[in-house]
């Protein structure tokens, strides 16, 4: 709880600048979609709790509400609904109302800056969680950098992200890292030599997850027999899975997100390859048995949490996210990484004592605890400090394989 006087005190310095503001279950993208709009509307129910307070912090989320990761982004944008919820039920934000502002960049980057924009000039936030893919962190970076807004990644992972500026942190481990811990399990676990890789040359999550595990795995004595490539958006690979195929790999890395590594999984049995596949934190969705069916099963992938753990933080996570959605199902990585990333921040907002935002990156920088995915503190780079998880795919299910330390 947040002591009266300094509540008293920030709202009425701040009150002037935060009104008027638009409730957070209005997206301020037009290409939000029906289904996201829905679950934007959970975020309604905060207000009750609210009522009471004085003023409104508003921070954007910058999630892809629609298109091929929809799931990633409504995941993502449901997390951060109980977050405002949880916040806005113990006090707020020192007094004042959280609200999050939710925009739809349908995973594209130009659509990114786009909104993420538009949530700086016309929604006056003082702060940005997200994007979500690092492809669109990467495209808002410069302008949040440029308006000294800060903006918290919980899942943007290729390493250029935060070194865009001073104002840009992630929550969640980066490439090099999941590379490293990927090729460890293929050569020490699985007992690799060879590795084949297919990947999207244009995206840089994939191209700089697989240009990370061919490194580590050629340090630890493997060898890469065939590295294939394809572009956004193509939906047949036979003529690289044909080429993969004819050189017999032991495993083979697929860096990309569930919607098209399932797709990849398919093809690449029917051509008859055997091989052992491995991926990154993107495969995590349940989307990726829908699409990838029995061709997904016995692979395994780095991610950053797993619902298996039994520490206090991840149960009561999933505690509250099940009685809020009223489900049997528990959140995924996204859920859990976009939750840490609003959590973060808004305790260095509550830490600053003030939503200016050089006090909120100071506070950030010095950020130390712990949250859904583990314990954070951030390195000179701003980047997080913290463990992966090894899933396996198992019955159309995933369980947890094992815990990496940094």
């Amino acid at each position: 709880m947040h002591k009266k006087l300094v509540a008293l005190a920030l709202s009425a310095a701040m009150v002037a600048s935060f009104t008027g503001c638009q409730n957070a279950s209005g997206s301020s993208s037009a290409a939000t979609s029906a289904a996201a709009s829905s679950a934007a509307s959970g975020s309604a129910s905060s207000g009750s709790s609210g009522a009471a307070l004085s003023g409104e912090v508003k921070i954007g989320a910058v999630m892809p509400l629609t298109g091929s990761v929809a799931a990633f982004g409504q995941s993502g944008q449901k997390a951060l609904q109980l977050l405002e919820d949880q916040v806005n039920a113990d006090g707020g934000i020192n007094g004042q109302k959280l609200t999050f502002v939710f925009v739809d960049d349908e995973g594209k980057p130009a659509t990114a800056a786009t909104v993420g924009k538009k949530l700086i000039d016309n929604d006056k936030v003082v702060a940005i969680v997200g994007p979500l893919t690092s492809n669109c962190a990467l495209s808002l970076a410069p302008i949040a950098q440029q308006y000294k807004i800060p903006m918290v990644t919980g899942t943007g992972t290729n390493e250029k992200v935060t070194k865009v500026g001073d104002f840009i942190f992630r929550t969640c481990f980066i490439d090099p890292f999941q590379g490293k811990v990927v090729a460890k399990l293929a050569s020490s676990d699985l007992k690799a030599q060879t590795a084949a890789m297919l990947y999207d040359n244009g995206n840089d999550y994939s191209k700089g997850l697989a240009q990370n595990f061919q490194k580590s795995f050629e340090a630890n004595g493997g060898k890469v027999v065939s590295s294939e490539t394809y572009l956004t958006g193509d939906k047949d690979f036979n003529a690289q899975l044909t080429k993969i195929a004819a050189t017999n790999p032991d495993v083979l890395f697929l860096p990309d997100y569930y919607s098209t590594v399932a797709v990849i999984a398919k093809q690449a049995r029917s051509a008859g390859i055997k091989a052992t596949f491995l991926g990154g934190d993107g495969w995590d969705s349940a989307d990726l048995f829908k699409i990838g069916g029995d061709a997904v099963n016995g692979a395994y992938f780095s991610n950053h949490y797993s619902p298996d753990d039994t520490s206090a933080e991840v149960v009561q996570f999933i505690k509250d996210f099940k009685s809020k959605y009223n489900t049997t199902d528990a959140p995924d990585a996204m859920a859990a990484l976009n939750y840490d990333a609003g959590k973060v921040l808004v305790q260095s907002i509550q830490k600053a004592g003030s939503t200016d935002s050089a006090a909120i990156q100071s506070a950030l920088k010095a950020y130390d605890g712990t949250v859904v995915s583990g314990h954070i503190k951030f390195d000179e780079n701003r980047d997080a400090i913290k463990s992966a998880v090894i899933i396996k795919t198992d019955g159309g299910k995933e369980t947890f394989y094992t815990k990496v330390e940094p």
